[in-house]
């Protein structure tokens, strides 16, 4: 007799949408995602106030804490495939839901024009 093991992917859903939605659309295609000029993020904070949380970001490293003082406590770092400008970049906090629009750094163009004689 044989016993093969059945996974469902039902079983694994709700973290796949979990990782999703950290990630954005899941139709979106590399390429698409790629060109984009910010990242979009949502994370639930429920009982967090503006003054309690703390969002740090220095080059592709965003960490986002709350303070020692808060309700809850909620600790995070996340590496992202580029640099983040921070004067572009803008976070809301809205019915315990942190949303982060986080611009990326736009490469600078390295050609240079050369002069025909």
């Amino acid at each position: 007799m044989l016993f093969v093991p059945v996974i469902r992917r039902s079983a694994f859903a709700p973290s796949l949408r979990a990782f999703d939605r950290f990630f954005g659309d899941s139709t979106q295609t590399e390429s698409s995602a790629a060109e984009s000029p910010a990242y979009e993020f949502t994370f639930d904070v429920p009982g967090v106030s503006r003054e309690q949380l703390s969002i740090g970001i220095e080059g592709n490293v965003i960490r986002i804490e709350t303070l020692p003082e808060a309700k809850r406590q909620y600790k995070a770092a996340y590496e992202l495939p580029q640099d983040i400008d921070v004067s572009k970049s803008e976070a809301k906090l809205e019915n315990g839901v942190l949303t982060l629009k986080l611009a990326k750094v736009l490469p600078e163009s390295k050609a240079v024009k050369l002069a025909i004689n």
